[in-house]
């Protein structure tokens, strides 16, 4: 079968990040789901075999495995209020990571590379649906610049590896990604997981739920175990260097309020509800277009929310004691 970039025979794809919340959902799509391919060998790394902020230690990695393909999902990734706090820390962590990464590929031949960014690098004054055309066009929303900053890099590495070499490095751009193995962190979370845990707690010591801001931003969500299966068609279908946004549609976008009321439904949460306005709010929306996946899969389906969200809310239940928080 060949790939994209020409490659025929066998195919070693090395999944950097393997062990978070997108590397886990490609893990189990590939094992569990059956949808991996006789053909490929898949290696999973996490932080535990290789600190990608450092060149050497990447570099060895990429020589011990020499993958013909990566999935590059590594990050220093938090919510808005971590980010907030440490803007510096997300652009240089995160800058070496995509330097490392997209180098050490090239350095031991890999035909494609498939980079991880997010809606968060597109500008801040911007209209609406954003789509893929409109990513360099001004200032990222000064909450997260440094993190947005650093993904949009990858971008330009990717044409700049294109144009030099002819490699086929993309990148897709995922809406707010949710399920199993989540970080579920209360203070540095991202939104929705950070809801599942404070719900969880408020119905265990009997106290209201308060939800940080106003609960008015939108969003649109995209469900993990879709997400990986978008990322194997990515990987072995897709031939644009451009990125490609992966989301469910506009149509779908849902404000935090509404994410809030789900969560409390998933958990039969029967407290009270509360809006603590004194936080930020962040972003207040981030609508993206997803035409030009539907262009290529016009057929394409995705697991209903509320269906993907109770499906988390029981994994983050029965995981409570192991899951990430």
């Amino acid at each position: 079968m060949e790939y994209p970039g020409g490659h025929t025979g066998a195919v070693k794809v090395l999944v950097t990040g393997g062990s978070g919340l997108v590397g886990k959902a490609i893990q189990h799509v590939v094992k569990e789901d059956g949808q991996g391919r006789e053909e490929e060998e898949w290696i999973f790394l996490s932080s535990k075999d290789a600190n990608l902020m450092n060149m050497e230690e990447t570099r060895a990695v990429f020589q011990k495995h020499k993958p013909t393909h990566v999935i590059h999902l590594a990050a220093m990734v938090g919510g808005l209020f971590k980010n907030m706090r440490v803007n510096l820390d997300f652009w240089r962590n995160n800058v070496f990571i995509n330097d490392n990464v997209l180098q050490a590929a090239h350095e031991v031949g890999a035909v494609k590379v498939v980079s991880c960014l997010s809606t968060c690098i597109f500008p801040d004054k911007t209209t609406y649906p954003i789509d893929e055309t409109m990513i360099h066009n001004g200032p990222p929303h000064q909450s997260n610049f440094g993190y947005s900053y650093a993904k949009r890099m990858i971008d330009v590495h990717n044409r700049a590896c294109f144009q030099q070499y002819g490699h086929c490095y993309t990148a897709v751009i995922p809406t707010n990604v949710f399920g199993p193995h989540d970080n579920f962190s209360v203070e540095d979370g991202h939104v929705l997981p950070g809801l599942i845990h404070k719900t969880y707690l408020a119905q265990k010591e009997g106290k209201p739920l308060v939800v940080w801001g106003s609960g008015t931003p939108r969003r649109q969500f995209i469900y993990s175990l879709d997400l990986a299966r978008l990322f194997l068609w990515v990987l072995r279908e897709y031939n644009e260097v451009d990125p490609i946004i992966l989301s469910v549609g506009e149509e779908e976008e849902v404000s935090i309020k509404e994410a809030a009321e789900a969560v409390v439904k998933s958990l039969d949460f029967q407290g009270e509800v509360l809006y603590d306005t004194s936080k930020s709010d962040g972003q207040f929306k981030k609508t993206a277009s997803n035409i030009k996946l539907l262009r290529y899969l016009p057929n394409l389906t995705f697991t209903p929310f509320t269906q993907a969200l109770k499906d988390t809310c029981d994994w983050f239940v029965a995981n409570y004691d192991t899951a990430r928080k």
